[in-house]
């Protein structure tokens, strides 16, 4: 069945077959949501969520685009939501350590156990300078980069995504890898100088 019949007969009332559309799409919706959390527990989450949304409202897929493109724009639209209120709630939990002297710990452990632990705080380190070098894109930017290495999608899918040109995802591509380029350099040298 493809996703069309899928959706139609999920709607005529067959709800169990919405778990053949979430097994279908749920490694991609889930690349997707690691490439703006960089936490596997986070994405997870962000996953059923994309899922729970893309379920209460797919009496509004009308078939105009691919399936797929449409569960991206969920995924996409709840993951940089999910980031704005991190960044928020980064902001103040900041104000709250300088405050009472505390350091936040962050855990970038992804279950990584055949490393030794000089590896796996090398790897830790490099993940999180991406994650950091990420988070200063625009967001377009940072959703064409995403979209195109975590999930290895062709320009064309994310022009579809993003409801623009090709040409403009490539443009935004350009940009966005030149300035990681740049800020992974830049966050490389302040940290070998710490």
């Amino acid at each position: 069945m493809t996703d069309f019949e899928l959706i139609q007969e999920i709607l005529s009332g067959n709800l169990t077959l919405f778990r053949q559309l979430l097994e279908r799409h749920q490694a991609q919706v889930f690349r997707t949501c690691i490439g703006f959390v960089h936490h596997k527990e986070d994405a997870d989450d962000l996953t059923q969520e994309v899922f729970i949304q893309a379920y209460q409202s797919l009496a509004s897929f009308k078939g105009d685009s691919e399936f797929s493109t449409w569960l991206y724009r969920i995924a996409v639209n709840r993951a940089l939501n999910y980031t704005r209120e991190r960044q928020k709630k980064s902001i103040f939990d900041r104000l709250d350590s300088f405050f009472t002297g505390e350091k936040a710990v962050q855990s970038f452990s992804d279950g990584a156990t055949e490393e030794n632990p000089e590896q796996q705080l090398i790897h830790n380190e490099e993940r999180e300078m991406i994650a950091k070098a990420l988070e200063k894109l625009p967001e377009k930017q940072r959703v064409a980069i995403v979209l195109s290495k975590y999930d290895d999608m062709s320009q064309r899918e994310i022009a579809n995504v993003l409801n623009t040109t090709e040409g403009a995802v490539e443009a935004l591509l350009q940009r966005a890898k030149t300035t990681l380029r740049k800020e992974l350099l830049h966050l490389y040298r302040r940290h070998k100088h710490q």
